[in-house]
């Protein structure tokens, strides 16, 4: 699970808009650039190439929500 300080400082390399944290699926979302990043022994992989785009369904959950409460 990734720190609280770093996921408040952490924010897309592409866009440099706001990242989703899903810690269930490790990754790190942004809805603006519609890319995923993964995360990998509790490392963020915030590389533009390594980045995975997501597809209409591709993800599972609310557009946007927020995943720390749940």
């Amino acid at each position: 699970m990734l720190d609280k300080e770093l996921l408040e400082i952490l924010a897309c390399p592409k866009c440099k808009g706001d990242l989703e944290y899903r810690p269930e699926e490790n990754v790190l979302i942004c809805w603006n650039c519609k890319l995923r990043y993964r995360i990998e022994d509790d490392i963020p992989i915030m590389l533009i190439d390594e980045a995975e785009p997501i597809e209409e369904g591709g993800v599972h959950g609310v557009h946007g929500q927020d995943s720390e409460g749940a």
